[in-house]
């Protein structure tokens, strides 16, 4: 996921639900360069609306709001993935949440990555995006209950980073002992009532489903960062669970 127009990373997600989509790169399409970029996700600070030019179909500019708070410190800028626009907030409730990129921002970014979308793609590809941040935040608010009483306002996202090509040392490990590796990492970064809290997220590639083989799966290995705090909230859901 993304956090706000000044931040750095990219987007927390593997984008690609079919070949046309995929390029060689496994990195996510929303994490492209750009000559002004936020330091907290490392996307566009102008988010890109408007029509490419190869493009043969018109894309919806309309962005959904997420259910994942921000952190107020970046509470002014517009992003992509997902990305603060306050100018596409409804209510004052929506100001206080990410927002996810558009299909046709969706689609430029694939675009700078080179990456082969095509229109039709963008009403599945985003949804997906969208649903996996999702459930990407419920499992960090799993882990966040241990630490209820020391923030009761609860955790807000600060921020991400895409780390597609470094390997968690579990994912590492499992590797040597023939397991599939992760097509994509990223570390989320929460403020929890004014502490900076990163946890890590690796991507797997799920079970296909024999009714939908070509609907996409994911598996989801999210936890706290291998910090001293962070083994100890392992130790503590491994031996007395969520």
């Amino acid at each position: 996921m993304s956090r706000n127009p000044n931040s750095t990373g990219g987007c927390p997600v593997d984008h690609g639900g079919s070949s046309s989509q995929k390029s060689a790169s496994n990195e996510c399409p929303m994490s492209a360069g750009s000559d002004l970029l936020d330091p907290s996700n490392q996307m566009p600070v102008v988010p890109e609306q408007s029509r490419s030019p190869s493009q043969t179909a018109v894309l919806s500019t309309t962005r959904t709001v997420s259910s994942i708070p921000r952190a107020s410190r970046y509470a002014a800028s517009p992003s992509e993935c997902p990305a603060l626009d306050n100018n596409t907030n409804t209510n004052a409730d929506d100001d206080d949440r990410w927002v996810y990129p558009s299909e046709q921002m969706f689609f430029n970014a694939m675009k700078r990555k080179n990456w082969s979308p095509t229109e039709a793609d963008m009403q599945t590809v985003v949804p997906i995006h969208n649903a996996v941040n999702e459930r990407c935040w419920r499992h960090i608010l799993e882990w966040e209950k241990m630490h209820e009483s020391e923030c009761a306002g609860g955790p807000r996202l600060l921020r991400f980073e895409g780390k597609a090509k470094d390997l968690t040392p579990k994912a590492r490990i499992r590797g040597w002992f023939g397991y599939q590796l992760p097509f994509d990492r990223h570390d989320w970064t929460v403020d929890r009532c004014g502490k900076p809290v990163r946890y890590v997220i690796d991507f797997y590639e799920g079970k296909k489903n024999a009714s939908s083989p070509l609907a996409p799966s994911f598996y989801l290995d999210v936890r706290p960062a291998l910090t001293l705090e962070g083994a100890w909230d392992r130790m503590r859901r491994l031996v007395f669970g969520s």
